[in-house]
């Protein structure tokens, strides 16, 4: 953690040099307007260039998601005129690390030349990954140009959906037979001289091509070298399918401590492999989209224009609206209640407030389990069951201190009844709305993540007025 914070201080500080930097150009090319021709020209000159060298040695000196980050943080003019000033043969690798947004925007302003050279710099599962973004003839011509095995693989990572395993499969591994001694797996590792990334294992295969079995690179360190490797690899593989889910397999990387996992087809053939860094890049972008969508929002560039964000957010807004017209007309019913103790109109909030927070409480609860597969048709009736006690205790505790509140401030004890009374009935429906609402909407094949929050918060908003004024109309008048 610290190791992160200082991470994102010295980027902070990486981004207010270039903010200066950027600033310090601008002023250049403005000196004309009170200096002859001649002198702009030579002032002009050199603040560019030094500026300019400045900018080129700072980005080039710095890791590929460090730039991402950087770009992302910036609006779009200075983020193209940096994007412009970045080592041509580091384009592809910050187009993978930037977000899909801010993607989009910097490939609008490259030609289809730079785009198709910075896309032939990646490997076939990075190209898969930025593949969407990409202009139809450039994705073409980036088919033309690979080599027979490199295009099959390209188009079978493109023909799985984006929340397969297939969608995040890497085709760089490398594989041994079985019959073969680990002294001769040793020399062929010295051949080869490279590994590809994320390598813990190798992959023993038979003459088919299919999973045999799998050899930890420790066990060819520390074996004898004229064992064999059928008698030392491990038979117990996890395996995964091109179809699979990915997000069940996050899961059994955390499960099983995985740093690689071999993608087979249905004969058990070796396709390719899953690897921890593209799990934990799925894992950020899929809790990155999931705290969106608990807002009803979708993934939105921090700078993008007026317009696009005022179209990215106004469909949520508008049921906020719809939701927020039903509670007020929920008071209007009671308004004569409100005439008579106006002391209701002072403590209302308190009770939806409460509600809404406690309901989002059990909704982010219900939308993990969701998700980490752990709510089945068998337990929903014991999830409700205690969700609903946790509900009912946390009434009768903040219930009652509210209600205390309420009788110190106005002298009467049956608004404090009705505060203690208000707050136990709200959080119960707060639980109730909070386990149903996501259950609901996963029974429906929505993504129950999406708009949770917009929802629970109006049903409590809603539910806390009546319940409140109800009581109130009932007990004080």
């Amino acid at each position: 953690m610290k190791k992160n914070t200082e991470k994102i201080e010295s980027l902070t500080k990486i981004i207010e040099q270039i903010d200066f930097l950027l600033k310090q150009q601008d002023e250049s090319e403005s000196i004309l307007s009170f200096t002859d021709a001649e002198k702009y020209k030579l002032i002009k000159n050199l603040a560019s260039k030094e500026s300019l060298k400045t900018l080129k040695n700072l980005l080039n000196n710095l890791h590929p998601s460090d730039v991402a980050d950087i770009l992302e943080a910036l609006p779009l003019e200075r983020r193209l005129a940096v994007w412009e000033l970045v080592k041509s043969e580091n384009d592809g690798d910050i187009l993978v690390e930037v977000s899909d947004v801010v993607r989009q925007t910097l490939i609008a302003d490259m030609d289809n030349t730079e785009l198709l050279a910075a896309a032939e710099q990646l490997d076939t599962d990075e190209i898969a990954d930025i593949a969407n973004d990409l202009p139809g003839d450039v994705l073409n011509d980036l088919l033309e140009s690979l080599d027979v095995q490199n295009r099959e693989r390209l188009e079978s990572a493109l023909s799985y959906p984006n929340e397969s395993v297939g969608s995040l499969m890497d085709f760089d591994i490398a594989t041994i037979r079985d019959d073969i001694s680990l002294e001769v797996v040793l020399n062929y590792l010295r051949r080869i001289k490279k590994l590809p990334d994320h390598t813990d294992k190798l992959f023993v295969v038979d003459r088919f091509g299919s999973i045999l079995g799998l050899l930890p690179l420790e066990r060819i360190l520390v074996g004898e070298s004229h064992s064999i490797v059928k008698d030392v690899m491990a038979t117990d593989v996890v395996t995964f399918k091109p179809e699979d889910i990915a997000h069940e397999a996050s899961n059994a990387f955390e499960r099983y401590d995985l740093v690689t996992a071999p993608v087979v087809d249905e004969t058990g053939k070796l396709l390719g492999r899953l690897t921890v860094d593209a799990v934990m890049d799925y894992i950020r972008d899929e809790t990155e989209n999931e705290k969106f969508s608990m807002v009803g929002l979708k993934d939105e560039d921090m700078f993008s224009s007026i317009w696009k964000s005022v179209q990215n957010r106004w469909a949520w807004l508008a049921i906020n609206l719809v939701t927020a017209l039903i509670a007020s007309r929920v008071i209007g019913i009671f308004e004569g209640s409100i005439e008579k103790v106006v002391a209701l109109a002072a403590l209302m909030p308190i009770v939806a407030g409460i509600g809404g927070n406690s309901g989002n409480q059990t909704t982010t609860l219900i939308v993990r389990a969701l998700a980490l597969g752990q709510v089945t048709f068998s337990n929903i009736r014991l999830l409700m069951f205690k969700e609903v006690g946790v509900a009912l205790l946390n009434g009768i505790l903040w219930g009652s201190v509210l209600g205390v509140f309420a009788f110190l401030l106005y002298g009467n004890i049956q608004l404090g009844y009705v505060m203690t009374g208000a707050m136990i009935l709200n959080l119960i429906l707060s639980a109730i709305m909070g386990v149903m609402i996501p259950l609901v909407l996963n029974r429906m094949g929505k993504d129950p993540a999406v708009g949770s929050s917009v929802l629970i918060t109006a049903m409590t908003d809603s539910g806390g007025f009546f319940i409140f004024l109800g009581l109130a109309t009932l007990v004080l008048l």
